[in-house]
């Protein structure tokens, strides 16, 4: 995508404050001295069996966009591709209502949408939210002496990859519904009262994936340290049982040559760069800030709240893993 975002003409509108250029969360474009918008979309297709769940999560995906902006969502779009020769309309209304109760708890108003006739489901929201202009959270602006903190465990790909596979037991499906369909909303507002250098959510591109553009867009480097990253009892043990998303390999081909891991096994090291679905925030924030920030987070109850590593330094956005 990068390498064909590359051929379009660049947007020099000096409203656009946030584009393409650090392959962000989501656009934002300024309105006023102190009003901006906040846009983004996000479709995929099920992880879950269930179609209540599933529109759920998509939904928490799509809103967890714009609380890593620092923004509010205000109002959405569904988005919807359905074969409809093949499924009852009553999966798609099941569907349909995961997201709508999932928005409704955002306070988000879903105003209408648009479908097409597809031969598998997919389903989706366009989200607009608000942020004050000096009050973005971009994922580019850490600084050397970061400290790192991640708000949900990694494996969350492993498992939606083992139930494809069979192998995902049902109390595993479960908590990976639970953590999935949780928004990102409280973590956002902790980050936003405290204060923080940047923010990014963890999703397609792994926590590894995702460091990488805050280290590399920041021009620092980063250390992580493996064992104070939350993951999934059962995600550790099928990964080593080939529960591993396409998403996920191509992943870790693409960071091998960026990352150094000291001490870790390979199913250790897919487990960092396990693509997500609605994971939680990566958040760079100053050391002198990380006990105001745990302190927020802990009132709003989010958990966990994983204290992972540390930027270092200048840097060509090279990631250091240790145990």
């Amino acid at each position: 995508m990068a390498q064909v975002l590359r051929q379009l003409p660049k947007i020099t509108d000096h409203r656009l404050l946030v584009g393409t250029s650090t392959a962000d969360d989501a656009a934002v474009y300024r309105l006023t001295e102190d009003l901006a918008l906040v846009q983004t979309v996000d479709v995929f297709t099920p992880v879950v069996d269930d179609p209540y769940h599933y529109g759920a999560i998509s939904a928490a995906n799509a809103l967890s966009d714009v609380y890593a902006m620092g923004g509010r969502p205000l109002l959405a779009l569904n988005i919807v591709g359905f074969p409809r020769a093949k499924l009852p309309l009553s999966v798609l209304e099941e569907i349909l209502r995961g997201g709508a109760d999932k928005a409704s708890e955002a306070g988000v108003l879903i105003a209408g949408g648009h479908s097409i006739d597809d031969p598998e489901p997919k389903y989706g929201l366009a989200v607009t939210g608000t942020v004050r202009p000096d009050a973005v959270v971009r994922n580019v602006g850490g600084c050397g002496g970061d400290q790192l903190i991640l708000t949900k465990p990694l494996g969350i790909g492993v498992l939606t990859t083992g139930i494809k596979q069979g192998k995902t037991s049902a109390a595993a499906v479960a908590e990976a519904i639970r953590i999935m369909e949780t928004l990102n909303r409280d973590a956002s507002e902790a980050m936003v009262e405290v204060g923080v250098h940047a923010a990014t959510d963890v999703t397609g591109y792994g926590l590894l994936g995702h460091l990488y553009e805050m280290t590399s867009g920041s021009h620092v480097r980063a250390r992580i340290w493996f064992s104070r990253v939350p993951i999934l009892q059962e995600a550790t043990h099928l990964v080593r049982e080939g529960a591993i998303a396409g998403g996920t390999s191509r992943n870790y081909e693409y960071l091998k040559p960026r990352v150094t891991f000291a001490g870790l096994d390979e199913g250790e090291q897919l487990l960092l760069c396990d693509a997500q679905t609605s994971g939680g925030l990566l958040i760079a924030v100053a050391a002198a800030r990380l006990d105001a920030l745990t302190s927020a987070l802990q009132r709003r109850g989010v958990a966990p709240i994983a204290h992972i590593g540390e930027i270092i330094g200048d840097g060509d956005g090279h990631i250091e893993v240790t145990r």
